[in-house]
């Protein structure tokens, strides 16, 4: 196969270099990304198997969504508390540049990481205007099954 040859940077070529994945990177943003929010929307999805946080501008457009399974968390641990919290640290770190401050909260499900989630948006930083519940509900269920006959 033969011997490979080591090739050495100058501090200058290491400079241009980052300046591309800079670039490239503030051009994968998104066209949100850039943007200064004042105020947005929070949708907590809490499943028993995951929790997914969505925000969005007040038109509705994402701005950033993170999950437990994102952030490697795996299997039943996806569902805790523990995790939810974790997911609502990661937004908030992703939407320090847009100055977001106001935010309305819907929650949307049943699982355990709902209420964690809402005090974590509270311990960041984010002024809570309100909190919906989202979850939907039954009015009268399917169809019951026929009476056994036997």
């Amino acid at each position: 196969m033969g011997k490979k040859k080591v090739l050495k940077q100058t501090g200058e070529e290491a400079i241009k270099e980052s300046e591309k994945v800079e670039a490239a990177a503030a051009k994968a943003g998104g066209r949100t990304s850039g943007k200064h929010v004042v105020k947005g929307a929070v949708y907590i999805k809490a499943s028993f198997n995951n929790t997914i946080i969505t925000v969005t501008d007040a038109a509705g457009n994402a701005i950033a969504w993170a999950s437990a399974g994102s952030l490697g968390f795996s299997g039943p641990k996806k569902a805790t508390p523990f995790a939810a919290s974790k997911v609502v640290a990661a937004i908030a770190e992703k939407l320090k540049k847009t100055g977001l401050a106001n935010v309305d909260v819907f929650v949307s499900g049943v699982g355990s990481g709902r209420d964690s989630a809402i005090r974590s948006l509270a311990n960041q930083g984010f002024a809570i205007a309100t909190i919906r519940d989202m979850t939907p509900i039954p009015h009268n269920g399917p169809r019951r099954p026929k009476v056994r006959r036997v």
